[in-house]
């Protein structure tokens, strides 16, 4: 299976009216898509703006068909009128008369793409996925010549985990198809509730120390140093988790 992230920023004023056309234009023509498995609009938290279509793919060739074609364009097009126009991003070009002229640009919509390597086993499937649902999504670095074991970890140690964690319906390991050691792993939980609790329970804390080995030696590295100073460090291989609202979804299964 094949997983496609499109990161939109929308105009607040505007989310209520691209909801009804993601459920009205948006997922019908999905579901006519060769290959098109389910797809959802999801909202981030605490980003008013940040939104992302979550879909999932039989292959990766007809993922990446859908979107070097028409149908995917013509889409992008009819929805530009939603998106946000207060970008941090500035365009710069010159005037006739040879004068710097800046403008902002609306937010053109980002795509990351990942293979899917392991998923939950049991009988939750795409199918039962809907908008009452909260999506977690973790995303982290592993060392180059630990992937191997950190997807062999994923199955042995990771998914029981979930599989314990009350209200965990689904997860999945997906691998970046860009970035060799850039992972993350998507779980739906049946409310925020549920996510939130297993975030914060011992299981949760053993689950990480049997697998944080494999990560990033310089996310270990910042974790060691808060451990010594007692104090917050960042670096560029963190492992960030996201929480999303699942406005709209719809299997096609």
């Amino acid at each position: 299976m094949f997983m496609r992230i499109l990161q939109l920023r929308l105009n607040p004023e505007y989310t209520r009216e691209f909801k009804k056309f993601y459920e009205e234009t948006v997922s019908p023509r999905l579901q006519q898509v060769d290959g098109c498995l389910f797809a959802s609009l999801i909202k981030g938290k605490p980003k008013i703006d940040e939104y992302i279509s979550l879909t999932f793919w039989k292959t990766k060739r007809q993922a990446e068909s859908y979107e070097n074609g028409p149908v995917f364009k013509s889409m992008i097009e009819q929805s530009k009128p939603f998106f946000s126009e207060n970008s941090d991003e500035w365009k710069i070009q010159l005037t006739e008369n040879m004068e710097i002229q800046y403008s902002t640009s609306p937010d053109e919509p980002s795509i990351k793409k990942y293979s899917t390597l392991v998923q939950k086993s049991g009988d939750e499937s795409l199918a039962k996925q809907s908008e009452r649902m909260f999506l977690r999504i973790v995303s982290l670095k592993i060392e180059e010549d630990k992937m191997d074991e950190f997807e062999k970890l994923y199955g042995e140690v990771v998914i029981p985990s979930f599989q314990k964690a009350k209200g965990c319906m689904n997860a999945f390991l997906n691998k970046s198809v860009s970035q060799d050691n850039d992972f993350i792993s998507v779980s739906i939980w049946d409310n925020s509730n549920s996510a939130n609790d297993y975030e914060l329970s011992k299981e949760y804390n053993e689950m990480i120390d049997k697998v944080k080995h494999t990560f990033s030696q310089i996310y270990l590295w910042g974790m060691s140093l808060e451990k010594e100073y007692g104090s917050t460090v960042k670096t560029t291989d963190d492992m960030n988790v996201g929480h999303y609202d699942i406005v709209t979804g719809k299997s096609f299964i």
